[in-house]
């Protein structure tokens, strides 16, 4: 595949996703909404304002939001959740029907949007018992950027850098270390810092993700 038709491809899987994540949070009640995510500090209700943050997020916007956060990212983020974190659930599940079919991007390659769309999808869902069924090729994607993006920008480079990743539901390794093997999507959440998805994985590897150094 071409690198144009790729890049045209994001936005039908992040669209999707979206569109998928919008169907699951219609059948929450309060008490749901208020649930502890996977992201540490941040309930369920946190994730969603997030995701419509980064959805509204420009090149341009967010260049000037890091210099008004002091270039702080955690402190930018915390911004954006208070800014679209709506005064109810249903407040907050409209803003993300509203930016469900954004094509905006912060300067970041765009396969990150996929990264942003699953990985979210799941701090939401796995707390709640919910399930869904990625895109192989999805996760993939975002596995293979995650494990080339150094930790400075978001990734996991060095994590992974002594280890060989193999998934054992897709056509997808990567390293040459200590091997680490499990379904594609814990392979991802692991380098993005989910221990929880850490039990799904067998190798002589995981103990050094268990204790990153």
């Amino acid at each position: 595949m071409g690198e144009p038709e790729r890049v045209r491809d994001v936005w039908p899987i992040v669209h999707a996703e979206r569109a998928a994540l919008i169907h699951d949070l219609e059948s929450l009640d309060d008490r749901q909404w208020e649930q502890q995510s996977l992201c540490e500090g941040w309930t369920v209700h946190d994730v969603v304002a997030h995701l419509v943050d980064s959805a509204r997020t420009t090149r341009l916007g967010f260049v000037v939001g890091l210099a008004r956060a002091r270039f702080d990212f955690h402190r930018l983020n915390a911004h954006g959740v208070a800014r679209e974190r709506g005064a109810s659930p249903l407040e907050t599940l409209a803003r993300l029907r509203q930016v469900a079919s954004r094509t905006s991007t912060p300067p970041a390659p765009l396969d990150s949007r996929i990264v942003e769309e699953v990985v979210h999808g799941e701090d939401i869902r796995r707390p709640l018992g919910l399930t869904r069924q990625y895109p192989q090729d999805a996760v993939v994607r975002a596995l293979r950027l995650q494990a080339r993006t150094p930790a400075s920008f978001g990734g996991a480079k060095e994590l992974v850098a002594p280890l060989r990743l193999a998934a054992t539901d897709a056509d997808v390794s990567m390293g040459s270390g200590l091997e680490v093997t499990g379904p594609a999507l814990s392979l991802l959440l692991v380098t993005m810092g989910r221990s929880v998805a850490l039990n799904d994985l067998d190798g002589r590897g995981v103990s050094a993700l268990r204790q990153p150094t």
